[in-house]
């Protein structure tokens, strides 16, 4: 065969390629997601789920064996619903950005609600431990000088939690291009390993010393008064801190055992754990130091120190041990991750094949989330061209002669794709981020 019949066959080949190309029907949204789920229609439409019954409803199968098929809607009924519910795009966009200030302002309520209610408990606290302390000074007794230690490292604690909350919301910088976010756990593990751990030790001190050079105890009215208002005190934040965790495990779908196992908000957990410990140990003194009116035995008050001590120490251990786990690098839960796999895999452009999976709780409800993608390369191709005047690239095959020219078109168009899964990956974290806005950090390596 001559040159002039390879190249008829050259152009025979091309012409097919023209046509099989002009089949596929470019448009502008062609890299865009075809399908959309109804929570995401109604967070990024801005919809109700009654403006979603009368649309066109698909079922499609799950990438996971053991998940049911899921509904979805075609992305060009969702947005032709939010026209008409909206009007316009530009109504939309203003629903959207009103929306988001709503949510920020809900944060940042929440936020302050929390704080104002953690400095008032440090001055609930602190008059506590006043009035204990005096009545340990007329009493003498060993439970009374306990409470009063119990008292001060519950005002110290919170005083450090109120600081590291207060770090915590500050912006990243150079140095912290994570954010501050772990400053609660920090705070939370130094009051564990340090306050908590001396109130203890003092107790249990002054508890044993007690045993072994046992006084005589003065009249213990005025310090039953004073307990009497610790405990309405103490179980009146206690209260607080209990419908505060509720909210938050709601929430994040837990129930509150598995909200507060898992240290979700340290802060509140360690007000929540405080209170508790506040009020057993003040009805532990208060009945050691009745047992000791009664019969006129002091070893009972010294036992009362003895079981103070205790509870410090039994919420010592727990901080140290939920918040170790936190700054570790805690994963979220299997649920969520399977959510975040899910949209990736569901994306035209992924090969269903994603790898090394991470997602880990940063703290304040803030996630970074991390994945290996094998990216489909003839849907990113498809993506570039549906951009390119095929018409002009055909030809230039055609000029193509030598090998250099060969390899000038392929660097020429190579870099172009590359730049085009570029762009592939920085969708798919945008909106990653729009679907799942507790997802601050998104790292997608390309396979």
């Amino acid at each position: 065969m001559g040159f002039g019949g390879l190249n008829k066959k050259n152009n025979f080949s091309l012409l097919s390629v023209r046509a099989v190309l002009k089949k596929r029907e470019y448009g502008a949204k062609y890299t865009q997601n075809n399908f959309i789920t109804a929570v995401r229609a109604m967070n990024e439409f801005c919809l109700k789920p009654s403006d979603l019954e009368q649309l066109r409803k698909i079922r499609r199968r799950s990438p996971h064996d053991d998940t049911e098929a899921f509904t979805v809607f075609l992305r060009s009924d969702v947005e032709a619903k939010a026209l008409d519910v909206w009007g316009s795009h530009e109504a939309l966009a203003r629903e959207r950005k009103l929306r988001k200030e709503v949510e920020r302002e809900y944060q940042e309520s929440r936020f302050l609600s929390f704080f104002d209610c953690l400095c008032m408990f440090v001055n609930i606290n602190g008059l506590n431990f006043f009035f204990k302390l005096l009545a340990w000074v007329y009493t003498g007794s060993a439970s009374m000088f306990s409470e009063a230690i119990h008292s001060l490292a519950d005002t110290c604690n919170q005083a450090l939690l109120a600081l590291g909350i207060s770090q915590s919301v500050r912006n990243p910088d150079a140095v912290h291009p994570y954010g501050f976010s772990n400053m609660r756990y920090i705070a939370s593990l130094i009051s564990g390993v340090g306050i908590f751990m001396m109130g203890a030790g003092l107790s249990w001190y002054h508890g044993i010393m007690g045993l072994l050079h046992p006084q005589p105890i003065e009249s213990l009215l005025w310090a039953y008064c004073i307990l009497a208002g610790s405990l309405v005190s103490e179980g009146a934040t206690l209260l607080v801190a209990i419908n505060e965790i509720k909210k938050s495990a709601h929430q994040h779908g837990l129930s509150f055992y598995e909200y507060v196992m898992q240290s979700r908000d340290p802060s509140t957990n360690v007000v929540l754990l405080e209170d508790a410990a506040a009020v057993l140990g003040v009805i532990l003194a208060a009945g050691c130091m009745g047992l000791t009116s009664l019969t006129g035995n002091p070893y009972y008050d010294s036992l009362g120190s003895l079981g103070v001590g205790t509870l410090l120490g039994a919420v010592s251990a727990f901080l140290i041990y939920t918040n170790t786990e936190a700054l570790l690098g805690r994963s979220i839960q299997a649920e969520r991750v399977q959510k975040l796999t899910e949209f990736l895999e569901n994306d035209p452009a992924v090969s269903r094949a994603i790898h090394d999976v991470k997602a880990t709780d940063m703290g304040l409800s803030k996630v970074r989330f991390k994945a290996e993608v094998d990216f489909d390369g003839r849907v990113v191709t498809r993506s570039y061209l549906e951009k390119q005047d095929i018409d002009q690239i055909l030809n230039d095959i055609q000029q193509v002669k030598t090998p250099e020219e060969l390899e000038n078109f392929m660097l020429k168009h190579g870099e172009n794709i590359i730049d085009t899964l570029g762009a592939e990956v920085d969708r798919l974290e945008k909106e990653l981020k729009q679907r799942n806005p507790e997802v601050r950090h998104v790292d997608l390596e390309i396979l």
